[in-house]
């Protein structure tokens, strides 16, 4: 008798198992969100304005679904648009991503890279990602991307490139500093490039792919107001009241993805995570973490 119990015990996870795969595979991945928070980092008296993160899109031409949400984001308006990589994940989908992007252009926009615009995507086993990394030897070199052509297509929207970079731009009357850096999931960040104390004429910004915590430290310390970053899309597969099981950094795994604050050095930043729009092509599913953006107004800090 407990030996049938336990095959229909058996019986019934695997049910539940499989209907939690197919909801994820087939509605979720393109249950498609807007995130909205207000940021109080504005010096006083500033009119509030409105920042569009955008991440890990990992657009392929065929998902129609995806672009179709893409078009539509020039509808929230905003002020200023950061990117924080993982655009593409095929060399033919640089065309279909700025076609989709067309009516942000000439909205002040910043960018890095993932790695993903250097390489194109290569299998990997998910049990290594549920353990904590999504590295490992590849059986054979990555084939790389057009990253100068998507880098072009990029700037020709008007949006600035950031790796090792600092910029500054005037948006609605108000002065922000960038500073930018390669992707640290892959040790391409060199922070040093960028350092130093913040400006205190400007709204400091940083801006990196993946939120390692050396660069959300340093960066912090020197006085950056506010961090952009995505990778980690948002843990991809999380438990219900439980969160993200890993976070594909060294990030803990309740800042998966979302808005909160940081401390190092005796300042703080606020920080972004976005859980990102998309996954790579070789595990396409998200369960209980739905695909994103954010539309965080900027306000007056007090």
């Amino acid at each position: 008798m407990s030996g049938r119990v336990g095959l229909r015990a058996l019986g019934a996870l695997a049910a539940v198992g499989a209907a939690c795969v197919t909801y994820g595979v087939a509605i979720e991945r393109t249950a498609f969100r807007v995130r909205r928070a207000s940021v109080p980092v504005l010096p006083e008296g500033a009119r509030p304005l409105r920042v569009l993160h955008v991440s890990d899109f990992h657009l392929l031409p065929r998902q129609g679904h995806k672009r179709d949400f893409l078009r539509g984001l020039a509808g929230l308006e905003p002020d200023l648009v950061v990117s924080t990589g993982d655009s593409i994940s095929s060399p033919d989908a640089i065309e279909p991503l700025i076609e989709s992007l067309g009516r942000l252009k000439d909205v002040p926009g910043v960018f890095v890279f993932g790695s993903n615009d250097f390489h194109q995507p290569t299998f990997k086993l998910p049990v290594r990602y549920l353990f904590g990394h999504s590295g490992g030897a590849a059986k054979a070199e990555p084939l790389p991307m057009p990253t100068g052509e998507l880098r072009a297509a990029l700037e020709g929207l008007g949006w600035v490139y950031l790796e090792e970079r600092t910029a500054d731009l005037d948006i609605g009357g108000q002065k922000f500093r960038f500073r930018g850096t390669g992707d640290a999931h892959h040790e391409r960040d060199d922070y040093s490039a960028v350092a130093g104390p913040a400006s205190p004429d400007a709204v400091e910004i940083g801006v990196t792919h993946a939120p390692y915590l050396r660069l959300l430290d340093a960066m912090t310390a020197d006085g950056v107001a506010m961090i952009f970053a995505g990778h980690t899309h948002g843990g991809q597969v999380c438990i219900p009241g439980r969160g993200a099981l890993v976070t594909n950094c060294d990030l803990p795994r309740e800042h998966a993805s979302g808005l909160f604050t940081y401390d190092a050095g005796g300042h703080e930043s606020y920080v972004n995570v976005s859980a990102g729009v998309g996954m790579s092509p070789f595990a396409p599913y998200r369960f209980a973490c739905p695909p994103e953006v954010s539309l965080l107004t900027l306000v007056p800090r007090g």
